[in-house]
């Protein structure tokens, strides 16, 4: 078959691999310090509960236009709830709960463990063979960069911050299991044709379960609309916009086209991302220590992700493309 090829002579394909992987990386990267600035004056469950709920809605009623539309089953609103929240609730939720006690640029941090996650469940759940030496020395060389900002970032420590950094800590790293456990579940499980009405979904069932929790802890009741900053505001809608509706769907695509550790390599880049933004926008420091860790994890994903053999493994193309038409996200992982 001739293959199709865009501006320059480079396939289509491969355009958009970049530009999911720069909204990936890029964008996720940012949500850290918007979410920071969102939860300055807005509830945290409230702020992302409603996020995704109105970013799924606007995803479903896109779908509903297009030509893969069908009629949600039983089974697909089974599938959006327990990926939505594992991905949403688990991951989302936690980051922005743990916020509350440590930096943006600590938590974006934390959330690196994932890819450790994400390869381990593959291997153990999906049964698509033990991680090669190279990915896995890229994934051990990318948890020492993430150590090096860890020490960078923490005179004292991962826990020097005291208690709430150490409530902080562990809520990030339940979180970065939940996101990779909502992810590998939701390869299988089935799901609509249309990639779009997927991601509307699960962001849909999702924020409605982030609501209902802000209900339950109170939030809405002592909620003062008139309280909530411009800046809150803006951050709000950023992370509406870009972190959910472009960050979520790049996510979703990516897990069907390309190896779940690839994808995983965000984890590594979003801190790298996180940590500028919070030194040239939030006046955080950026010492040499930060540095020598943001070179080692660009390492780590070269690794990772630049093998030799870029085609999917035929197990991994067969269950991507007969059991998934569009799985979770992260951000939204705290993304996001």
């Amino acid at each position: 078959m001739t293959n199709v090829k865009g501006t320059f002579g480079i396939e289509k394909k491969t355009l958009l691999l970049v530009a999911a992987f720069a909204a990936v990386y890029l964008v996720w990267g940012s949500t850290y310090l918007a979410i920071k600035y969102a939860i300055e004056t807005l509830p945290p469950f409230l702020m992302a509960g409603s996020r995704f709920f109105l970013a799924g809605s606007i995803l479903f009623l896109a779908a509903t236009r297009s030509a893969d539309f069908e009629m949600p089953r039983r089974e697909h609103w089974k599938t959006s709830l327990i990926v939505g929240t594992l991905l949403l609730l688990g991951g989302n939720g936690l980051v922005v709960f743990a916020q509350h006690y440590i930096s943006s640029s600590l938590a974006a941090l934390l959330v690196a463990t994932e890819p450790f996650w994400i390869v381990i469940l593959s291997w153990l759940w999906l049964k698509h063979g033990r991680p090669g030496m190279r990915v896995t020395l890229g994934l051990l060389v990318g948890f020492i960069g993430v150590s090096l900002l860890i020490v960078g970032q923490s005179k004292g420590g991962v826990f020097g911050g005291g208690y709430g950094q150490m409530i902080g800590t562990l809520a990030v790293i339940g979180a970065a299991l939940s996101w990779a456990t909502g992810s590998i579940y939701g390869l299988k499980a089935p799901v609509p044709k249309s990639s779009l009405l997927t991601a509307g979904m699960q962001m849909m069932a999702g924020g409605a379960v982030i609501l209902v929790v802000s209900l339950l802890t109170g939030e809405m009741l002592s909620f003062d609309i008139t309280a909530v900053s411009a800046r809150s505001w803006a951050a709000m809608v950023y992370l509406l916009v870009f972190g959910s509706l472009v960050g979520f769907t790049a996510y979703s695509w990516l897990l069907k086209n390309a190896q779940p550790s690839m994808v995983a390599t965000y984890a590594y880049v979003n801190p790298v991302v996180a940590v500028l933004l919070g030194w040239g926008l939030a006046g955080e420091t950026l010492t040499s220590t930060v540095l020598a860790g943001a070179a080692v994890v660009v390492g780590s994903v070269a690794l990772v992700t630049f093998q030799k053999n870029v085609e999917r493994p035929e197990q991994v193309a067969e269950v991507h493309d007969s059991a998934i038409a569009n799985c979770g996200e992260p951000s939204f992982s705290a993304s996001a």
